[in-house]
């Protein structure tokens, strides 16, 4: 398109150039020539007969070109077939009175175009051209010129406007060429994006976005292989923990039951003796703990753990994890009454999530652990149960706060052998989001972490289950 009104921009400008050039050209010369022949019959002191007489000789060797002729020396004027002397700038004048070539000047009267030419007449007293200070003046109009350049500019523009929507359609077949195969490769990476690793693109040509395509699908069928034998391997892995962990359960409950059997007469053998049977024992436990945290890490990642639902007191539930553990004097709570908060929920998983919780905190934390339960009424429709479970101790390291819940992270470098395995928050949070709730850690503002767990809290449904229970009974 630029090259187009360029291109028309030029062959204007060439184009008027060239008319007025010629036309100018043509008539200085034919004035030259006409002012020639006239000046040999003006004597040096003419007057103005002298000088309507070279008008008319002027203007009778250019019949029918619609001059206008004017003559001048000093205050002695003539002029044929009018007076134009009203066209005659000063500037043209003086150029006239001081120089001895021809000047000409283009000028617009009533918006008619002009030329006017000036033309001194010198003569030769041996010592060269003297100025005589007679002057011939022509003015002729240019509306024929201006006509022929109007024409030109109209067949430019016509030609313009048809160059131009040429070179737009061709710029956009162009361009739809050149974008079809980026929008391809766009909407490409597009599903690759959202786990389509199988698209591959068209490739047709030979050019660059050709090469590009066939280096996309290359790519792509690296990526694809990359992920499945990634996805092979991890699924790999987690059979083989499962199986193992499997495997680990038989001889796991032989050997507590051997342990149970030694812990029983530790009383009557030696200190030494003792001393090795309580640490086969421990470590018997820790074993034992670990391989069922492996099978409920295998249980999550196969999608086969499922929630045993039931209609629970969460108070009661809490109340209950407590006591079994033995932690009623080392936990501060602040909890609403029995029977407030009756849910649905998996028992045995909400234990498993409140054992993690506040053992870590009694473990890693220091005293006061507080435990504190609300219900948030922030949704009227779907009201959030909001357990906390803080302590005093340093709190998190603000490194580990991404980290806190991957599987077996220790947040301190330390404890690489402490009796914890790194699955226990891990498996927390795989719990929390199986009921459809949230998990968070931060630190206090004072000094301690504070682990955060909302839940749904399903009243409507524990109500109707307990209305059904009864009207069955």
């Amino acid at each position: 398109m630029s090259s187009a009104l360029s291109t028309g921009a030029v062959a204007f400008r060439e184009a008027r150039t060239g008319v007025l050039q010629q036309n100018q050209d043509s008539v200085i010369q034919r004035f030259r020539t006409s002012v020639d022949a006239a000046a040999v019959y003006i004597p040096r002191a003419p007057s103005r007969t002298h000088l309507q007489k070279a008008v008319s000789q002027v203007l009778a060797a250019n019949q029918f070109q619609g001059w206008r002729v004017l003559a001048t020396y000093g205050n002695v004027r003539a002029s044929e077939p009018s007076a134009d002397f009203d066209k005659l700038s000063p500037q043209l004048r003086r150029s006239v009175d001081t120089k001895r070539a021809a000047v000409f000047q283009r000028i617009s009267t009533d918006g008619r175009p002009y030329l006017v030419v000036g033309m001194p007449i010198t003569y030769d007293d041996g010592e060269g051209p003297r100025l005589s200070g007679v002057a011939m003046y022509l003015v002729v109009s240019q509306t024929t010129e201006q006509g022929y350049v109007d024409a030109i500019v109209s067949a430019i523009e016509h030609a313009t406007v048809v160059a131009l929507g040429l070179a737009v359609v061709l710029a956009l077949l162009a361009s739809n060429g050149v974008l079809r195969p980026v929008r391809a490769l766009r909407r490409a990476t597009g599903r690759m994006a959202e786990g389509h690793l199988d698209v591959r693109l068209a490739v047709r040509g030979s050019d660059e976005l050709a090469d590009l395509s066939q280096s996309f699908n290359h790519m792509a069928k690296a990526l694809e292989l990359s992920v499945a034998e990634s996805h092979r391997l991890e699924a790999q892995a987690r059979r083989f923990v499962a199986d193992v962990s499997h495997e680990l359960r038989t001889p796991l409950a032989a050997m507590s039951a051997v342990t149970d059997v030694l812990d029983g007469n530790a009383l009557h053998v030696n200190r030494d003796t003792g001393e090795a049977l309580r640490f086969i024992s421990e470590g018997t436990t820790r074993l034992n703990r670990l391989v069922n945290d492996l099978m409920e890490i295998s249980r999550f990642d196969a999608g086969v753990a499922e929630l045993s639902l039931d209609d629970i007191d969460l108070i009661e539930l809490v109340q209950h994890t407590l006591t079994t553990r033995g932690w009623q004097d080392r936990v501060t709570t602040r909890l609403p009454p029995s029977g407030v908060l009756r849910t649905r929920l998996d028992p045995r998983r909400i234990d498993v999530v409140m054992a993690n919780l506040i053992g870590n905190a009694l473990r890693h934390g220091a005293p006061p652990v507080q435990l504190a339960i609300d219900v948030s009424e922030e949704q009227a429709q779907a009201p959030w149960v909001i357990i906390q479970v803080t302590d005093n101790g340093p709190g998190i390291v603000e490194d580990a706060m991404p980290h806190i819940f991957e599987r077996f992270y220790k947040a301190d470098t330390t404890r690489v052998r402490s009796e914890s395995s790194g699955l226990g928050l891990a498996i927390t949070a795989e719990n929390v989001r199986l009921h459809g709730g949230l998990i968070s850690a931060s630190n206090l503002a004072s000094s301690g972490a504070a682990f955060t767990v909302k839940l749904p809290l399903h009243r409507d449904i524990a109500a109707a289950d307990r209305t059904s229970t009864e009207e069955t009974w």
